[in-house]
């Protein structure tokens, strides 16, 4: 009786916190994008202007205004008034730093021929013949190659687990790292279920060639 109850405990917990997890993410996000109204001054926001409160109209209307921004981006006057903010914001003591780390940051990343977090290593971390995964986030640059014996570098990020947002950032030859066949989702996803959801096989002759 009592397996009986904690297998049914176990199956009713697989249904149900999937479930409440997606649903407490999606609510915390549309809490944030609504937030975004607040910067409005009060008699223009919707709530004033329409006279009620419309559920989502803040996730709406920010989605709306990050699409148009980056329509008028796109063209001659809107790159020009870009440059002009950010030669604006870099003159900025204490901001400049900020904005400035920021915005090379989500340019490295979103570049569309970028290869930040677009490759997953093997590496071995945090020993010899101990394997982990990694996301490739660049080349360190000649620089650090020449103070690294002048062979070819790439800088790596390591997850934690089951919280991918943070762990380690490291340097290696790109004779010591291993470029896996699978996609960025994939190796998220056996990350964060503590290697429970695998991911596409790796062959094994593949890593044992490379750790001897």
């Amino acid at each position: 009786m009592i397996s009986y109850l904690r297998t049914s405990f176990i199956t009713g917990l697989l249904v149900w916190l999937p479930l409440l997890v997606t649903i407490f993410v999606i609510k915390f996000l549309v809490d944030l994008l609504s937030k975004s109204l607040l910067l409005l001054p009060h008699q223009f926001q919707p709530d004033v202007l329409i006279g009620f409160h419309v559920p989502g109209i803040g996730v709406i209307i920010t989605l709306l205004v990050i699409v148009l921004t980056g329509v008028i981006a796109a063209n001659f006057i809107g790159r020009r008034l870009v440059e002009l903010g950010d030669a604006l914001m870099s003159r900025i003591p204490v901001v400049r730093t900020i904005y400035t780390g920021v915005k090379q940051v989500t340019d490295t990343l979103f570049a569309p021929n970028g290869q930040s977090f677009r490759k997953v290593l093997l590496v071995e971390y945090p020993c010899r013949g101990v394997w982990s995964i990694a996301f490739q986030t660049g080349e360190p640059g000649k620089e650090i190659d020449k103070h690294l014996g002048g062979e070819a570098m790439v800088s790596y990020f390591v997850p934690t687990t089951p919280n991918p947002t943070s762990g380690f950032l490291m340097m290696a030859p790109k004779s010591q790292v291993i470029e896996v066949d699978m996609s960025v989702d994939q190796a998220l996803k056996f990350v964060i279920s503590l290697g429970v959801v695998q991911p596409v096989a790796v062959p094994a002759s593949t890593i044992n060639k490379k750790s001897q």
